[in-house]
């Protein structure tokens, strides 16, 4: 029996050594390796799509292109053949393939649709011989570096490892829904993300800033309608961009806000009646104090403003007055009005990585904390939390938070989750909201620090600031670094959008009344129009009956080539998912030229160029 199992044992070993030594001989002739191999990927990720439905990511079919020299019969002509398929020169093609190490040699990574379809069109009909794709399902993101921060990116196995893409994965991904993704629909205008971004980058050429931060929200239902963060980056091409370039800095960065709090501090002081609007407090220069301590508590003003009440506060941006003001409030109530406006707690927004931002305890303030709180030092807040607090002024004391979800909507149409507008909650007396409004209306007339964001017939509610940054070497305020500010809410009467914009260590000019306060007017001459905000010269009128939109239609293609004319990028879209059909759909806006004309015969091999302008 023992001698039986030893020739059973050897026959088996001697058929596998066959099996191999067969396998070789056929990959050595010149056997053909299949042009498609399995896709890495069968889920069906769904699209991030912003909230009039424009696309800002969905799926793609791309292919790695790799070829193996023992095949090729004949270098020189394939890489001829490769080169305007591949878009590369054939002496790199002929290089690569001459110069490879091995027997396999990778041509191209992520070729697109119209190269897969060229690949697969020659072989075919006997061509290209050694060349084969290896498809990947990939991500595509048209707008490129719009709201990239937000939108995030995946991994080369499609998974999200960044903003919407990774806090929704599983919902992007299809989990439990059979690989089928669902939809997630953007608060974010990707028109108000465009004249936000392009305004940004005018700040950031000009001052060169290190960063620069602008935002636009709706502080009635809490969307945010735009969140511009420079430096940012391409998803495309994640391998190019850095870290700092992949941070949502609007969500994740904490910094001393600077003067902006002032409008938080004050509102509070007046909501606990600690002071009215006809309190008067004396500014000489500086506020001084002496702790229980005997310490000497000095805090420089920047001007000698002399009898100041709340609204002259805000005008001249008083130091004096606001730590003044701020004595007439315990330490402990003070410190829960400013958790109440959100300041120490995350906002919900739907950014993943959010920072709480810094409040410390108030059983660890010390005695000049206080007042040097209410100035917009000694905290540390995120952008989205100036927005959330900021919704409390414009909304008449209630406070709205942010949103950048709006909802989600699986791949049969059903909304899987909606987020309804909060109702939130109140903060402040309707009466203290109007009077901080009105006091930062006064801001913009000619005494007040932000006089440059006036816009003509159109009231704003402006409030500017500069924050010294900690130096990490010395941990003393820097003498050369600063963050300016400038926040702004329109229309003044009754707020509809909130502006927050946020200059990060601007090189020479660093004051906000004087650097955040010009870009502010510009973003809201450009967004009142676009956004039908009433102005003077622009005023809303009612209309009570209806009117009927054109819907473009994505042309049905048979046998022959439809006419493209004048349809848009967004309508072209669908076409990419199709097998059937090669599509080049080249620049951006409306179709201009297409090639081959409306009513060529299409044929297997029919590629349709189109170019948008």
């Amino acid at each position: 029996m023992p001698k039986k199992r030893f020739i059973v044992f050897i026959s088996l070993i001697g058929l596998f050594a066959l099996f191999l030594l067969i396998r070789y001989a056929q990959l050595m002739l010149g056997r053909e390796v299949p042009a498609i191999a399995r896709p890495r990927s069968t889920v069906e990720r769904g699209p991030i799509v912003d909230r009039n439905g424009r696309f800002l990511a969905f799926q793609t079919r791309s292919a790695n292109i790799s070829a193996r020299r023992p095949e090729i019969p004949n270098v020189e002509e394939l890489a001829e053949e490769l080169a305007p398929i591949l878009e590369m020169s054939a002496a790199e093609i002929q290089q690569r393939i001459t110069n490879a190490p091995g027997d396999y040699v990778s041509l191209k990574r992520r070729a697109g649709e119209s190269a897969i379809e060229q690949i697969n069109a020659a072989r075919a009909q006997g061509r290209l011989r050694g060349v084969s794709l290896e498809p990947i399902v990939g991500r595509l993101y048209p707008e490129k570096n719009l709201a990239s921060q937000i939108i995030g990116f995946v991994g080369d196995e499609n998974d999200g490892l960044g903003g919407i893409e990774y806090a929704f994965n599983d919902e992007l991904a299809g989990v439990g829904n059979d690989g089928k993704g669902s939809q997630i629909v953007l608060t974010i205008d990707a028109n108000v993300q465009y004249i936000l971004e392009r305004i940004a980058g005018s700040i950031m050429e000009e001052s060169q800033a290190e960063a620069v931060m602008f935002m636009a929200m709706d502080p009635r239902t809490g969307d945010i309608l735009g969140s511009a963060s420079l430096p940012n980056f391409d998803p495309n091409d994640i391998r190019s961009s850095s870290e700092i370039e992949r941070m949502d800095r609007p969500a994740i960065s904490a910094y001393e806000p600077g003067s902006v709090f002032k409008v938080f501090s004050i509102s509070a002081l007046m909501e606990s009646n600690s002071i009215a609007d006809s309190s008067i407090f004396v500014c000489n220069g500086s506020y001084d104090r002496i702790s229980s301590l005997g310490e000497e508590i000095h805090i420089r003003c920047l001007g000698t403003h002399g009898r100041v009440g709340p609204r002259e506060i805000i005008i001249h941006s008083c130091n004096a007055g606001t730590g003044y003001a701020a004595d007439r409030l315990t330490n402990s109530v003070f410190y829960e009005y400013l958790r109440d406006y959100g300041f120490g707690s995350r906002s919900g927004a739907g950014s993943p990585g959010e920072t709480a931002g810094f409040l410390r305890p108030v059983e660890r303030w010390s005695e000049r904390s206080k007042p040097t709180i209410a100035m917009g030092q000694e905290i540390s807040v995120s952008a989205l939390q100036m927005l959330q607090a900021a919704s409390a002024i414009a909304n008449d004391g209630i406070l709205v938070p942010p949103k950048i979800v709006s909802r989600i909507v699986s791949a049969d149409g059903k909304i899987v989750r909606f987020r309804e507008n909060s109702p939130g909650r109140r903060v402040l007396r309707p009466e203290v909201a109007r009077a901080m409004r009105s006091y930062m209306v006064d801001v913009t007339s000619n005494i007040g620090t932000g006089w440059r964001a006036n816009v003509d017939d159109l009231s704003l509610a402006v409030k500017t600031g500069t924050a010294e940054i900690i130096d990490p070497v010395t941990r003393a305020y820097s003498r050369t670094d600063f963050i300016a500010s400038c926040i702004a809410l329109l229309p003044a009467e009754s707020p509809s959008l909130v502006l927050y914009l946020v200059i990060i260590k601007p090189k020479g000019e660093y004051y906000g009344g004087r650097i955040a306060a010009p870009p502010i007017r510009e973003a809201a001459e450009a967004l009142v129009d676009y956004l039908g905000i009433p102005r003077g010269r622009n005023p809303q009128v009612g209309h009570s009956g209806g009117i009927t939109l054109p819907i473009d239609h994505t042309p049905r293609i048979g046998s022959q080539v439809p006419s493209f004319y004048g349809l848009s990028k967004r309508t072209l879209l669908p076409l990419l998912l199709q097998d059937d059909i090669m599509i080049d759909i080249r620049g951006e806006g409306w179709v201009q030229r297409q090639s081959p004309p409306p009513g060529t015969p299409i044929t297997a091999d029919t590629v349709i160029i189109l170019e948008l302008e």
